[in-house]
């Protein structure tokens, strides 16, 4: 039985009790009294009894509740450990890939320059190539006029005949030579 009961009960015995004239005293039925006191001394240790167990479910409940915020700690520091590493893993990541493209940018700006030197000393060497022609292509202008002057009847004395470049491409003979390649400085 509730201990609570029993007091209230016991109370009420108290107050339904007859009550001495001029004194503070009241009579009450002995045996019924003594029968709640009774049913108090079982009820008390089973009520003690139950005060244990729910302290000892409390203290069960607190040690689950303080495990699983250990464990929820634990899980929280082994996450912000991974994702710290997977950040340290990702700036480096990209620190590389910066790195890549920059030596990328340098590479190909060395090849531009390179390709623009190449092609500045093969533009030069033909510029070589056709003023040489060209002196060659002038000077056989020049002879040619020089000859059909010569033959146009006149009453001056014909004029020595001048010695002209023969073109790099005949041979003395007048036959043609094989034209040779034109070489890069850079080869």
């Amino acid at each position: 039985m509730d201990i609570q009961h029993l007091v209230d009960r016991l109370e009420e015995m108290l107050n339904t009790g007859r009550h001495v004239p001029f004194t503070a005293q009241t009579v009450v039925d002995e045996q019924h009294a003594l029968e709640l006191i009774d049913q108090m001394r079982i009820s008390i240790p089973e009520e003690i009894e139950k005060a244990k167990r729910i302290l000892r479910e409390r203290d069960r409940v607190i040690a689950q509740a303080n495990e699983e915020a250990a464990r929820i700690r634990e899980l929280a520091r082994e996450k912000s450990e991974t994702l710290i590493q997977r950040d340290s893993i990702t700036q480096a990541a990209q620190a590389r890939a910066t790195s890549i493209i920059e030596q990328s940018r340098q590479e190909a700006d060395s090849i531009r320059r390179d390709a623009d030197q190449y092609v500045m000393d093969v533009l030069s060497d033909l510029e070589d190539a056709l003023n040489r022609t060209l002196m060659v292509v002038r000077n056989g202008i020049a002879h040619v006029q020089t000859e059909t002057s010569a033959r146009k009847p006149s009453s001056k004395p014909e004029p020595a005949p001048t010695e002209i470049e023969t073109p790099s491409t005949l041979d003395t003979s007048g036959e043609p030579m094989p034209i040779e390649r034109i070489h890069s400085r850079r080869e």
